[in-house]
């Protein structure tokens, strides 16, 4: 009786809590992540993993699937001595919490760090002919904000090449009817992903596939 009442338990503060996953429980998160992910993690995200767990604004708890994400990508910067990525926050602290472990895995030169609101930097990239630069571009950033990042991203992205879109189910709220019990940030955003992912569904210049994985991603294959 004890472990069936510890099992409602962690379900329940799953589905209060969560990890932005459409998982049904803790357990299963758990299961994921010890199955696919820890014996494959590389030192170096192990150790931005626990940095990020222990600050107080928990700025970058890694999901089973971005942890999947950033442990490959730290394999294709290691392999492909012309890769390099460049990266937008608007607070330089974020990318400064990882800096050590990622000068210590050997690629802080593949990676050009820009401070501030992506959108003007997008907007003087076009100027300056970046068009068809890019073979992939990560986006989890303001929701409000998706559907303009995309009318720049589409012309910086290279034909062949994939933008990602992060958390393009929203905590499940776009299946949702718009009365609906919600939490007041996840109403707020809740229209703003919907105009995106309605947005990407009717532009014929890629095509998409929408993972069910984490808070849902998105991703577009640029066709024309």
């Amino acid at each position: 009786m004890a472990e069936e009442k510890q099992t409602t338990t962690t379900v329940s503060r799953h589905s209060e809590v969560g990890h932005k996953s459409l998982l049904q429980s803790d357990a299963l998160y758990q299961y994921i992540l010890e199955t696919s992910v820890y014996p494959r993690e590389p030192e170096a995200m192990k150790e931005l993993r626990d940095i990020t767990a222990k600050h107080p604004w928990n700025l970058m708890t890694t999901s089973a699937d971005e942890g999947q994400f950033l442990a490959m990508l730290l394999k294709l910067i290691n392999a492909k001595n012309t890769m390099e990525i460049l990266a937008m926050d608007i607070n330089r602290e974020n990318y400064e919490l990882g800096l050590p472990v990622i000068e210590k895995a050997g690629v802080a030169h593949k990676i050009e760090f820009r401070e501030g609101p992506a959108l003007p930097v997008l907007d003087q990239m076009l100027e300056d002919a970046c068009h068809g630069s890019y073979d992939f571009i990560f986006v989890d950033a303001d929701k409000d904000n998706y559907i303009n990042y995309h009318k720049r991203l589409i012309d910086l992205v290279k034909v062949g090449g994939v933008i990602g879109y992060d958390n393009t189910l929203w905590n499940g709220s776009v299946a949702e009817p718009a009365d609906a019990p919600m939490r007041k940030y996840v109403r707020y955003y809740r229209d703003f992903v919907m105009e995106l992912n309605k947005a990407l569904a009717a532009d014929p210049r890629i095509e998409i596939c929408m993972l069910p994985v984490g808070d849902g991603i998105t991703l577009c294959r640029r066709i024309s």
